[in-house]
């Protein structure tokens, strides 16, 4: 079977550095689907690869629970 992969990028808040880049990845790595992450703290953006649609409030609670704050979610 032939999964095809989803992708969203999301722009956040409160990335400054690489160890908030890992703490961004590590996160949103452990959520139910997600193959990969990829974060930029000079951008604020993060690319995370999935199996299927994120839920868009599950993705906010757990970058808020980080410290993190998304202020723009594109599919």
């Amino acid at each position: 079977m032939i999964y095809r992969m989803k992708e969203q990028k999301i722009k956040i808040n409160g990335m400054v550095c690489e160890g908030c880049e890992n703490r961004v990845k590590k996160a949103l790595e452990r959520l139910e689907g997600v193959t990969e992450v990829q974060a930029d703290h000079e951008s604020g953006m993060v690319t995370i690869k999935t199996e299927e649609e994120l839920n868009s409030t599950l993705l906010k609670e757990t970058l808020d629970k980080i410290g993190f704050e998304v202020v723009e979610d594109e599919k």
